[in-house]
């Protein structure tokens, strides 16, 4: 029997007589704004909050010296470590003699919810009745590209999709002139560089797009130097006629997000550069972030955040650097926690003035904690003042806005912080719990690549009900 004549069909065949309705559906949607253009889902279920706001602090600071103030570690400072709690441990860098080291700031009570913070933090405090601390988290990972990755694509390596691209694949654009997902950065990016806000094996079109804080605010969108915008018009226009004619040719969905980005970047030469200038906020505004137009901080990024999640950016990640205190720590942590304090602060107090809070999930934390033993060594091995070691059994975050119960403490550490001992938070039922508050079931948001379908929680993952509203 001589086999049907479609076997025959060679790829570039079939792609042009079956491509051509797949690859013009993937323009037209691309095109009108709407972003999962292919087999992206709708949201699941009704949302509590529209966008997130997410403060990653690169390095991991301490959560002993910040959040979780444990009294019994402070009578025990300088004893040796209990041998039951470091029995089959696994450790950074710290070994030898391990002694436990309390904090050398001060916690004071904050709001009718009586929350305890360190005095490093007197700004957050003003809104401590409206942040749900959550002290009981824990990961898998024990260094920091590691543990970064896992915390944003749910796995330990690079090649997955970013909590952004997974929450834009999901719910797509609501401002056509920026994109979806912008990531802000205040010092490097962490070990993982990029990776944190990469689509991983998802279409392109869901990629973070970094915002610079000098020069052009988006790379290659101004116009090149003796070519006015009439100019780039033309330019894009022929190159978008080409690429459609290829994009009926073969039907691939790249060829479309190629087109879409084109004049994404095309709009955002106007939309853009408005959005960045800071000036144009009142004093009184600029003052409660202490923020400075033209200066590179984390501050300023604050501001950005609103003003972005005010025109319908989906995502927004901040990334704050230098948290990695091994030693020097109290010189140091004070001196990070200045720099975010006040604008973190002044970041929640703004959304909810403006209303916008309640759309609005912020939350601020890292890849893991921080020990509740001395160290004392810098990164070149030379002996220095006291700092904590890396710690992914028991670290804090703390969330704010839409969906998250305001003004709680949830879980709870045993006595030297060392270990979750009540209602343990795995990084995968944060991310579960985050794309629920989106409207988005952890275990419905999936891709097929290689032959199996991947998401954001792996095989784990569940709700964390006692912090949602």
């Amino acid at each position: 029997m001589n086999p049907p004549d479609f076997l025959h069909v060679s790829r570039r065949q079939f792609f042009r007589h079956s491509g051509l309705g797949l690859g013009s559906a993937a323009l037209g949607s691309l095109l009108a704004g709407d972003l999962p253009a292919i087999t992206a889902p709708r949201p699941h279920f009704a949302p509590k909050a529209k966008n997130i706001i997410y403060l990653h602090m690169i390095g991991a600071p301490s959560q002993l010296d910040l959040y979780d103030y444990k009294p019994l570690l402070q009578k025990m400072d300088g004893h040796a470590c209990p041998e039951e709690l470091t029995k089959g441990k696994r450790f950074a860098f710290i070994g030898g003699d391990l002694k436990l080291a309390g904090t050398e700031f001060k916690f004071n009570r904050h709001g009718q919810s009586g929350l305890e913070l360190s005095e490093l933090l007197p700004h957050l405090g003003s809104v401590a009745d409206d942040i749900c601390v959550v002290k009981s988290l824990h990961t898998n990972e024990i260094n920091h590209a590691p543990a970064q990755m896992f915390l944003h694509t749910g796995f330990g390596q690079g090649g997955r999709p970013s909590l952004g691209a997974w929450v834009t694949y999901g719910l797509g654009a609501a401002n056509r002139d920026l994109p979806a997902y912008v990531v802000l950065l205040s010092g490097p990016p962490g070990g993982a560089g990029s990776t944190l806000w990469s689509t991983g094996f998802l279409p392109s079109v869901y990629q973070g797009i970094q915002f610079r804080d000098s020069g052009e605010p988006v790379l290659f969108i101004g116009n090149p130097a003796g070519h006015s915008t009439r100019d780039r018009r033309r330019v894009l226009d022929a190159v978008k006629a080409l690429n459609e004619q290829q994009l009926g040719v073969v039907g691939d969905p790249e060829i479309a997000t190629r087109i879409s980005q084109y004049e994404m970047a095309y709009r955002m030469q106007t939309s853009v550069p408005e959005l960045m200038d800071i000036k144009e906020e009142n004093q009184a505004t600029l003052d409660m972030y202490g923020a400075e137009p033209g200066r590179a901080s984390f501050a300023n990024n604050c501001l950005l955040a609103r003003r972005l999640v005010e025109r319908g950016v989906r995502m927004v990640q901040l990334f704050d650097s230098d948290w990695d205190h091994h030693g020097g720590l109290k010189q140091r942590l004070t001196a990070k926690a200045k720099d975010v304090d006040r604008p973190m602060a002044a970041l929640v107090r703004d959304l909810k003035q403006r209303g916008l809070l309640d759309e609005t999930l912020v939350i601020w934390g890292a890849e893991f904690g921080r020990t509740p033993m001395r160290q004392g060594i810098n990164g070149d091995g030379t002996k220095t003042s006291p700092g904590r070691d890396h710690h992914k059994d028991a670290y804090t975050m703390w969330m704010a806005g839409g969906g998250i119960k305001p003004g709680i403490s949830y879980g709870k550490t045993d006595d030297f912080g060392f270990n979750p001992v009540e209602n343990a938070v795995h990084t995968h039922d944060l991310n579960a719990t985050v794309l629920n508050l989106m409207g988005l079931d952890h275990e419905r948001l999936t891709f097929r690549y290689q032959g199996r379908d991947f998401r954001l929680t792996d095989v784990h993952g569940e709700l964390v009900q006692g912090i949602m509203a």
